[in-house]
């Protein structure tokens, strides 16, 4: 890998400590609330309320008025969000947070080729290679390892 990439993938993997971590504080207030819904609920509240300060503090606020401009699809990250926090919280108790994590990063590979390879929702295409096919497989025998 070239130099200049890994900033940004220093940056990704803590993103990737995060998601780790926020799963099992996550079910932890699941237990609390007595459900796995509300829980992912007030994930994303507690999410949207910092996220719409560190926009209005960096002076963005007016991109929210080019809302009604975007395509409906564009919205459907939200959606998938919801979905992500949801099977998270749901899911830890009884896989264990590296069962977890090793089934979500199986989960985005395998979207990532078909993405990847198709130039789905406006990427740019890139050719699925048997290396990364491979990669692909190293993570699904990680997710098989460790439930052994």
């Amino acid at each position: 890998m070239a130099t200049a990439i890994w900033g940004p993938v220093a940056v990704v993997a803590l993103g990737g400590v995060a998601v780790a971590v926020q799963a099992p504080i996550n079910a932890a207030l699941g237990r609390g609330l007595g459900g796995s819904a509300p829980a992912a609920a007030v994930s994303f509240g507690v999410g949207f309320l910092v996220l719409l300060l560190v926009t209005l503090l960096q002076g963005q606020g007016g991109a929210y008025l080019k809302l009604s401009q975007m395509p409906a699809w564009t919205l459907t990250g939200g959606l998938l969000g919801a979905w992500y926090v949801f099977s998270a919280v749901w899911g830890v108790q009884t896989l264990g947070v590296v069962t977890l994590v090793a089934a979500l990063i199986l989960g985005q590979m395998a979207a990532a080729m078909v993405i990847d390879a198709t130039g789905a929702l406006g990427m740019i295409q890139r050719e699925v290679t048997p290396t990364r096919i491979a990669a692909a497989g190293l993570v699904m025998a990680g997710l098989v390892l460790s439930r052994l």
